[in-house]
């Protein structure tokens, strides 16, 4: 059987690297620690006429702070504002604050406000662009090259350097760049074949109707067969045009808040290698059968890639205690989750779809079976290393989408984000600019709407 591994865990993981964001003022601060010395990074914008950024930057002067570095681009939010971003020595942190009060008071109107929470220095940092991610891609809390002792390929040295090949292909990949091409082994092919084989006899009568619709599409466009193993840049650009969700390799086990946080852009972390030939339908850890059998096949539908989008999104900038919560209402859906389909109960966790043994066991008369319900079902502890004991079935894809929201909308968070699919960032939507933006949006998405049900009728 497949473990039940822990892809997200409850705690955050490693301490936040000394490089990280907070909110602060009316400004977006970022901290940077180097070996030389502490950076505190501003970011600001002002409207495009004479003389704004020679009234803004007197202001430092009378404070005495020396800019170590300053670069201006024109505004995304605004056609007639420019950001300007800047850096001063973390020495001058108390004298930036008065900075900040000044910009505000003294060229009212002029400074966009990314946020007015009062709380701003409890505020996790969360990437705001794309490009981000490769920020936090390499921080890994287990596995990568290193395997533990009671991994099946701990004493298999072949093996060890194998991963370690994969390992550097994650190590080494940036946003934007296409994913590197493996040639797979006859022995790694075989472990894919025993996977394959035995998975696709119960899809048809355990896996949902969306995993069943798009796993045909996976053989016929991204060479899903038994005796070959798909690569990940055929199935990314294959996910990309059905639903934006695209792959990024990854080493190992990422924390829960950065798996999460590349939900929020659609992007999944997939790992590259595959568990040991000794024992194929058993692996301690997320794997390319886990990845490409289990995931891969919902993300392809739009109303699953919706649902775990929002459960990203809502992870950004979320305190720890909702991170956990986060993870642990994941964990029972996009990797354990059941749903009601007529009168029957399917399997559309990668976790389940990926495990021969657990895809038998999840619909069978043994474990317990409850309604999925965000807030109780966040608390729910379970096991890592054996067969759920419970599971949680939805009423549908839309219906989980609908609870979640209203689970979301309990976390405190000071501001509320939006993605951007255009630019591929996040917005966060805390002014009057910002929510008019959304609302010329959404007015037109609307406008969309009446047109098409008017030639319907």
């Amino acid at each position: 059987m497949d473990a039940a591994y822990k892809r997200v865990n409850g705690d955050h993981g490693p301490e936040e690297p000394d490089t990280g964001r907070r909110r602060r003022g009316s400004m977006y601060l970022e901290e940077e620690t180097s070996k030389k010395s502490e950076v505190i990074s501003c970011i600001f914008s002002l409207k495009e006429e004479v003389g704004a950024l020679a009234k803004g930057l007197r202001l430092f002067e009378e404070k005495g702070i020396n800019l170590t570095h300053i670069e201006s681009r024109p505004s995304r939010m605004n056609k007639d504002q420019f950001e300007f971003f800047i850096s001063v020595d973390a020495s001058c942190a108390q004298a930036l604050d008065e900075v900040i009060d000044s910009l505000r008071t003294q060229i009212s109107g002029h400074v966009h406000e990314l946020t007015r929470n009062k709380q701003k220095d409890t505020v996790p940092w969360f990437p705001n662009d794309i490009q981000d991610l490769d920020r936090f891609a390499n921080q890994i809390l287990s596995y990568g090259s290193e395997l533990d002792s009671d991994h099946p390929g701990f004493t298999d040295a072949v093996y060890r350097v194998r991963r370690k090949e994969f390992a550097d292909i994650a190590y080494n990949y940036r946003h934007g760049q296409a994913i590197p091409r493996v040639e797979y082994t006859a022995e790694e092919k075989a472990t894919w074949g025993t996977v394959f084989k035995e998975l696709k006899t119960l899809y048809p009568t355990h896996a949902c109707r969306e995993h069943n619709r798009v796993f045909p599409l996976l053989e016929q466009y991204c060479g899903y067969r038994q005796d070959n193993i798909p690569q990940l840049e055929d199935v990314s650009r294959f996910l990309q045009s059905c639903t934006g969700f695209r792959l990024r390799p990854v080493a190992g086990l990422l924390s829960s808040r950065d798996f999460l946080a590349g939900l929020a852009f659609r992007v999944f972390h997939s790992t590259q290698y595959i568990r040991h030939g000794s024992k194929p339908t058993y692996t301690p850890e997320p794997d390319v059968c886990h990845e490409l059998l289990g995931h891969v096949p919902l993300f392809a539908d739009s109303s699953f890639a919706q649902f775990s989008q929002e459960i990203g999104l809502a992870s950004l900038a979320a305190p720890d205690e909702f991170i956990e919560k986060l993870a642990t209402v994941y964990w029972f859906t996009v990797e354990y989750g059941l749903c009601k389909q007529g009168s029957e109960v399917k399997a559309f966790g990668a976790g389940l779809l990926s495990s021969f043994g657990e895809l038998q066991y999840c619909l069978s008369d043994k474990p317990t079976v409850l309604p999925f319900d965000p807030a109780k079902t966040s608390l729910q502890k379970y096991p890592i290393t054996e067969y759920q004991p419970v599971y949680f079935v939805a009423e549908s894809f839309e219906d989980a989408k609908e609870r979640v929201r209203k689970f979301v909308a309990t976390i405190p968070r000071p501001f509320t984000v939006r993605y951007n699919a255009y630019t591929q960032s996040i917005e966060v939507l805390d002014n009057s600019q910002q929510l008019r933006n959304l609302a010329d949006s959404i007015h037109s998405e609307m406008d969309k709407l009446c047109e098409a049900l008017k030639k319907l009728d």
